[in-house]
C-alpha cells in the first residue's frame, strides 16, 4: 500500500509517500509545496491543488493522510490553515483515494511516543524510522510522520479485525 501523508499549510504544505509491503515500510518520496501569489488567496490555494496534484498523479498513492487543524487564539490564522487544508482533503477526494485524518497529537504520540513532541524529535524518529533518506524540510518530516502514523493506525487496524473475526468464528484459528 502506497501512503501520501500530508501536512497542511498555506505558505508550505509538506509531503510525503512511504509503501508498506507487509511490516515492512519503505520511503518512497517527500519534499514541500509552496505557494505562490503572496497577497493572493485564491492564487496561493490554486498553487497548492496544481502542485499537490500533480504529486498525487506521478506517484499514484493508494490512500492519503491529512492532519487535523488545531485551532489557535489567532482565529485568522486559523481560518486561513483550515482553507490549505481544505486543498490537502480535495485532492485526494478528487484522485478517488480514501483519506484518514488524524489529530497533531496522536501522529507524535504513534512516531514519537509522546503526544507533545517538538518537530525535532519528529524528525529524529521519522529517520530512524525511514533510514538514510533526504528530508526536504520539517513540513516534509511531518507529513512523513502522518504517512507512518497511517500505516501504522490501519496496522493495528487489521490486527484487531483479524482478532475480531477469530472470536466470532468460536476461536477457531
Amino acid at each position: 500500500m502506497r501512503i501520501l501523508g500530508i501536512d497542511p499549510g498555506l505558505r508550505n504544505l509538506g509531503w510525503g509517500i512511504i509503501v508498506v509491503e507487509g511490516t515492512r515500510i519503505a520511503h518512497v518520496a517527500n519534499g514541500i509545496c509552496r505557494s505562490d501569489g503572496e497577497d493572493d488567496m485564491a492564487a496561493r490555494l490554486l498553487s497548492l491543488h496544481v502542485q499537490l496534484s500533480a504529486v498525487v498523479a506521478r506517484h499514484r498513492p493508494d490512500c492519503a493522510a491529512v492532519e487535523q487543524t488545531f485551532v489557535n487564539k489567532d482565529a485568522v490564522a486559523t481560518l486561513k490553515l483550515g482553507q490549505a487544508r481544505a486543498i490537502a482533503l480535495l485532492v485526494p477526494a478528487q484522485a478517488g483515494l480514501p483519506v484518514g485524518e488524524y489529530a497533531p497529537n496522536a501522529v507524535k504520540k504513534t512516531v514519537v511516543g509522546v503526544g507533545h513532541a517538538d518537530k525535532r524529535q519528529v524528525d529524529h524518529m521519522v529517520r530512524l524510522q525511514l533510514p538514510g533518506i533526504a528530508i526536504a524540510g520539517p513540513d516534509a518530516a511531518d507529513a512523513l510522520a502522518i504517512a507512518l502514523c497511517h500505516a501504522h493506525q490501519n496496522r493495528s487496524a487489521g490486527r484487531l479485525e483479524a482478532a475480531l473475526a477469530r472470536a466470532a468464528g468460536g476461536g477457531r484459528g
